[in-house]
């Protein structure tokens, strides 16, 4: 009986993923329209969405426009085209939800959707990942989308902390455009990359400073965990262990 009601009415995955479809169609519906905006044109969206943000409209609202525009920079900058099955990964993502994505389904490329969406509220965006290399590397990989959208992207490093900047020429050309910044600048782009380490130990250094000036993090307000499982189950089972003077 139960397998029967539940080929019927399918399980909770394929409903959710029927929730979706409607804003991954309004999606790919105005692929045409911004596809004629010129760079210029394009980069003007983030000042418009940030407009009518302040003026009521939730980012619910405003979410096939941004997921449009970022695909279409990802289009021109990186020759990247999402896909409608990442179209209802980000969607999932914003929704704070956990979205199971294969080995080469492009979860990199994913992740830009809702963290544009979700810097667009000026109160800062986290991607934790599980080593120093990827908060590195996906930052330089995908900043060059959040740049052309005007969205400035950062990444937190073990000893160091950087900033995707153009105009920047690195002596390492495998890292090129990624600017050494502090580690309160990094925090203050409206994304950051880093590891749950750094993130969870730069938030105990802050509860430990004597002004509160001296703290690096803002107030927490969004982020995507990556590999949830490691990250939330395994890696959770370490305690950070911070020490200092009484």
């Amino acid at each position: 009986m139960f397998k029967w009601v539940t080929a019927l009415a399918g399980n909770s995955n394929e409903r959710e993923l029927k929730r979706i479809q409607p804003a991954v169609e309004a999606i790919n519906n105005l692929e045409p329209q911004f596809e004629t905006l010129s760079d210029a044109e394009l980069r003007a969206k983030t000042d418009e969405f940030k407009s009518r943000l302040e003026d009521g409209e939730s980012l619910d609202d405003i979410l096939a426009e941004t997921f449009a525009a970022v695909r279409e920079a990802a289009k021109r900058i990186i020759g990247q085209r999402h896909f409608d099955v990442q179209l209802r990964g980000g969607a999932v993502l914003h929704q704070g939800k956990i979205a199971e994505m294969k080995t080469g389904e492009g979860k990199t490329l994913v992740a830009t959707l809702p963290l544009y969406l979700n810097s667009l509220t000026g109160r800062g965006c986290h991607l934790i990942t599980v080593n120093d290399y990827l908060a590195k590397r996906d930052p330089h990989w995908m900043g060059s989308i959040y740049h052309a959208l005007g969205v400035s992207v950062a990444s937190i490093q073990h000893e160091a902390s950087y900033l995707y900047d153009p105009n920047y020429d690195s002596d390492d050309p495998k890292w090129n455009f990624m600017r050494p910044v502090s580690r309160r600048e990094a925090y203050e782009a409206d994304i950051t990359y880093g590891t749950n380490n750094e993130f969870g130990f730069d938030y105990l250094r802050d509860n430990m400073v004597w002004n509160l000036s001296q703290c690096a993090q803002r107030p927490l307000n969004y982020a995507i965990v990556d590999e949830v499982d490691n990250i939330l189950i395994d890696e959770a089972r370490t305690p950070l262990i911070i020490s200092g003077a009484a």
